[in-house]
């Protein structure tokens, strides 16, 4: 079960991923109305009522905590949203603003988190950022290859 959480987890950091990846078709692709609708899924998997219910199983959040990290997520959330409306910016910016964002919203989580939770929350963060280095280094070999699950 435990497991099984995790995967959730990280699964939603692959969400983040695959945002910024929804923004590079965006600006690639001629077929936009294809790639918005992937755009709205993906932020739809980013609920952060439900982002915060699994890192509460994760890291045993307390009450207080909770709320912060879900105003934490929602501020990311609405940030992403806006960046990927955003046609103003090069593919490039755009991917670096979305990876500024989250690692704000992890750094601030971080700071939310008693010093266990903390060894918890860096090793999620570990395991994500190698997810994410497999996952893109997929995408660069196999460009329209569908994203691995």
């Amino acid at each position: 079960m435990s497991k099984h959480s995790l995967l959730v987890l990280i699964a939603a950091g692959l969400i983040t991923v695959g945002t910024t990846f929804a923004a590079a078709q965006d600006s690639m692709s001629h077929d936009q109305q294809a790639s918005s609708q992937d755009g709205e899924h993906m932020h739809h998997g980013m609920d952060p009522a439900k982002r915060t219910a699994e890192l509460t199983k994760k890291l045993n959040l307390t009450s207080d905590q909770q709320g912060k990290v879900q105003s934490i997520l929602q501020s990311e959330k609405s940030q992403m949203e806006s960046l990927h409306q955003d046609n103003s910016m090069s593919q490039q910016d755009r991917r670096s603003k979305m990876m500024d964002i989250h690692k704000t919203s992890s750094d601030q989580i971080r700071g939310v988190l008693d010093s266990n939770q903390q060894k918890k929350w860096d090793e999620m963060q570990a395991k994500r950022e190698e997810h994410m280095q497999k996952h893109e280094g997929g995408q660069d070999k196999g460009q329209g290859a569908p994203p691995q699950q």
